[in-house]
């Protein structure tokens, strides 16, 4: 127990000793505290009375226009609340009223929160203001002004340094707004709602910084900015700052300076990822995008920006697997454009071309469906474009460096070099929008390729080995795939050495047919026929192919073919002559023959009249009937194959038989 004891004397008398307890030390404080607790209380709920309405709606008007430099419209609608804290409300206010338009912001309610000191003396300060439901509008015009840049002069002024400024409130809150931008010269109006901010005021430093969320078409957005020297960015010089944007659809960050004097200038590192490229552009407005393709992306890169330009150097992007690096240019004003040089390690385009359908759901005819080009008129396009491989669905190539240029909704992609299927490939490709669908064209060569790889990989066509080269020089157009194949026009051309023509024995078939004419062709769709030339010319004329020249000159065969081919159909009618090539006597053997069918499993058939013709039996009845005396052909035929004697005529009385007909084995 805390004793407390007191002494004193006067004259010889001597006064009592006072003991005081802590309890009673300890109560005895506590009722002087609670005293002046309710002597507060008493007085800030006198003051809530005493203090008129006009004198805080003034006083709160000046201070928020010392600090911000705007002229706040409170109207008459005030409360004021001192317990259990200071705080005064207006309903129904503007702020940046130029009254000749939409206010630049119009709230619900705005909520200034009082310094309790201050207000004990008599003097009414802000700790901070809370806007709630507030409507921001941005507008530009078509000249490129705003209705904020008068507005921001003022609060650039408000901000100058001034030895007689006081220190006033320096956090300003955003609860459940609307921004609205609206740009008169390009017909766009955005919409940001369930704005909620915390702004960080410079009242007493020279930052500015804002954290909070929003929602924008349907997606939540966290986001942040910080201005490192917030007087300077309003009166355009250099400051720095830094932005993040973080959702669903897409994350941005970005770190640099920016200026706007003479002209806009941003300059620094930015960071761009997406879960879905596809899905980010739909989010931003892009609808018109190709069928497939745009997966995930990242961009690193250093970023300056300015006139309508954005320049990427140092850039490291990664789109649907595939990683590049160089450098690009982005051109926004106006028509899109986009500029620049990458280089790859590898590509696989696989995924670009996965939405193309070529064939109907039966995989023996062509698809039939609408088809058109989404997006291609909305941008302009000028790449250059290198990679140490490429892959394209089943086709594999070496290095290739690509130059791909767009321009009033036509894609051409010009193929420089590439190493491909141990060849060059080099040429053209184009693909355009048109009236009725699409336009296609080609102009590729493939200069000493594998054609095995070259035919199989592209085409699909495996029927053929050797080396040899390739050109292909076609062009048309149409609603659909199908309607494309009917309006093909253009030409191809083939050479080929020491090669082979697989899934048939030509020199076998004729070696056979050669000893037994009649005796069945049999199935000779196996094996292989060796050449040590090919050459093969082809004229198309819409979607009809005519073979202008085939011939394959062989070791032991000679083939000669001509005819023509349906593209759209997919079936050849071709006539021929196979030629096998003897080396024991100077007599070859010809044998005409047709190709007719579908190309996935064309049929050839050897000339029937030739066969019959080259059989020392059969040959009278070919020529019987010619002569119109088949009767009589067919019975000499007869009695050759079966041994037997002539038949009597009705002058010669018959003969009875001595044995019967020896028939020939």
């Amino acid at each position: 127990m805390l004793i407390c004891r007191s002494v004193y004397s006067t004259g010889s008398s001597t006064s009592e000793i006072h003991l005081v307890t802590a309890a009673t030390g300890f109560k005895r404080l506590a009722i002087a505290i609670a005293a002046v607790v309710a002597a507060a209380f008493v007085t800030l709920v006198a003051l809530s009375f005493l203090i008129p309405t006009a004198s805080v709606r003034n006083a709160v008007e000046a201070e928020i226009h010392a600090v911000t430099g705007l002229d706040p419209m409170l109207g008459d609608d005030v409360s004021l609340s001192l317990f259990p804290s200071g705080a005064v409300r207006f309903r129904n206010v503007l702020l940046g009223n130029d009254r000749t338009g939409e206010p630049a912001v119009r709230a619900d309610e705005l909520t200034a929160r009082l310094r309790y000191f201050p207000l004990l003396a008599g003097r009414i300060e802000i700790a901070d203001v809370t806007l709630v439901r507030p409507q921001i509008n941005v507008s530009f015009t078509a000249a490129g002004t705003s209705n904020w840049s008068g507005l921001i002069e003022s609060l650039a002024h408000a901000l100058r340094p001034d030895a007689d400024r006081t220190v006033s409130f320096s956090e300003i809150g955003i609860e459940d707004g609307t921004v609205l931008v609206h740009d008169a010269g390009k017909g766009v109006t955005e919409r940001l709602e369930n704005v909620d901010f915390q702004v960080a005021w410079p009242s007493i430093s020279r930052s500015f910084g804002a954290n909070g969320h929003f929602v924008w078409r349907n997606e939540p957005v966290e986001a942040s900015l910080t201005l490192s020297d917030f007087l300077a960015a309003l009166s355009g010089d250099r400051s720095g700052v830094k932005v993040r944007l973080s959702g669903a659809p897409l994350k941005l960050t970005f770190d640099g300076v920016a200026s706007d004097r003479p002209t806009l200038k941003i300059v620094g590192s930015l960071g761009v990822d997406a879960a879905s490229l596809r899905d980010a552009l739909r989010w931003t407005g892009n609808n018109k995008l190709p069928a497939a393709g745009f997966g995930r992306f990242a961009l690193r890169a250093q970023s300056d920006i300015g006139g309508g330009v954005v320049s990427l150097s140092s850039v490291n992007i990664d789109l649907d697997g595939n990683a590049a690096e160089g450098a690009l240019t982005l051109a926004t004003d106006g028509q899109r454009m986009v500029q620049g040089t990458l280089a790859a390690d590898a590509l696989d385009l696989t995924p670009y071309v996965s939405g193309v359908r070529l064939l109907a759901k039966n995989e023996r005819s062509w698809d039939y469906l609408p088809i058109a080009l989404d997006g291609f008129a909305d941008i302009n396009l000028d790449l250059r474009l290198s990679a140490a491989s490429v892959k394209i669905a089943g086709a594999q190539l070496g290095r290739t460096a690509v130059a791909a240029t767009m321009r009033a909704g036509k894609l051409d992609l010009t193929v420089g070099e590439s190493q491909a299927f141990g060849g060059v490939a080099k040429g053209s490709l184009g693909l355009a929008s048109a009236d009725n669908g699409i336009a296609v064209s080609s102009r590729m060569q493939f200069v000493d390729v594998d054609l095995g790889d070259c035919l199989g990989q592209i085409f699909g066509v495996h029927r053929l080995a050797g080396r040899g080269n390739l050109a292909v020089n076609i062009d048309g157009a149409g609603g659909s795939v199908l309607a494309v194949t009917n309006a093909l026009n253009g030409t191809a051309l083939l050479t080929a050495h020491a090669g082979a023509i697989a899934g048939i024995d030509v020199e076998q078939l004729l070696r056979r047919l050669e000893r037994r004419p009649l005796s069945g062709n049999g199935d000779f769709r196996s094996g292989s026929t060796p050449f040590d030339q090919l050459a093969i010319s082809l004229k198309i004329d819409q979607g009809m192919v005519a073979v202008d020249d085939m011939h394959i000159d062989g070791p032991a065969v000679r083939l000669a073919v001509g005819g023509r081919a349906s593209v759209p159909a997919r079936d050849l009618d071709l006539t021929g002559i196979a030629t096998l090539v003897s080396t024991t006597n100077a007599d070859e053997f010809d044998l005409p023959f047709v190709v007719r069918g579908p190309w996935d499993d064309p049929i050839m058939l050897p000339d029937p009249q030739s066969l019959i013709r080259r059989s020392g039996a059969a040959a009278p009845l070919l020529d019987a009937a010619k002569a119109h005396n088949a009767s009589d052909a067919v019975r000499s035929v007869i009695n050759q194959l079966f041994g037997s004697q002539p038949a009597p005529t009705a002058a010669t009385p018959a003969l009875a038989p001595a044995s019967a007909p020896k028939v020939s084995q």
